[in-house]
């Protein structure tokens, strides 16, 4: 066999960032696979979230760019940014949201904490004992939320829980 033969049947030598490349593609295309398979494979079962569209967040091209918080513990920090949603998307009093995009706390709260279930029912819990704190007869966040008549005393809330989770290291 000749040289110029020999070098045609030679595999091309690739470097470092071209075969970083192919595995990064493959490995797409993987766990592609694997996201599809999952779904399928656990279509069936019941959610165990009752409410999964609650924790759903924003794609990051969508979502508003905040302004830093003031606070350094997670669950003040996670408040703030529910506010600030409000603020942002607007206010909604009897739903999760509406067709505007407006939001109620609740909602608010889980999208910040992008699918931080754990984190998101902390804040929840701080900022209904918060509000409770105020109003004796609130029950639940949906139903104080439901007697408000504007955004405002829920802003007010939201701040005040910030705040307490801030200043007692929650």
């Amino acid at each position: 066999m000749s040289t110029a033969t020999a070098t045609r049947l030679a595999p091309p030598v690739l470097d470092l960032d071209a075969r970083l490349a192919l595995a990064d593609a493959a490995m797409t295309v993987r766990l592609d696979q694997a996201a599809v398979a999952f779904e399928v494979n656990t279509a069936y079962l019941p959610g165990s979230d009752p409410v999964p569209h609650i924790a759903e967040t924003l794609p990051p091209a969508l979502a508003p760019a905040a302004a830093p918080s003031p606070y350094r513990t997670p669950i003040a920090d996670l408040l703030h940014r529910a506010r600030q949603r409000i603020e942002t998307d607007g206010w909604c009093r009897d739903n999760l949201f509406d067709e505007s995009g407006a939001v109620c706390p609740i909602r608010a709260i889980r999208l910040e904490a992008a699918g931080d279930r754990r984190l998101a029912d902390d804040a929840c819990v701080h900022l209904l004992d918060r509000i409770q704190a105020d109003f004796t007869w609130a029950e639940t966040i949906p139903s104080w939320n439901a007697a408000q008549t504007s955004a405002a005393p829920v802003l007010l809330a939201l701040d005040r829980a910030a705040h307490h989770a801030h200043t007692h290291n929650v």
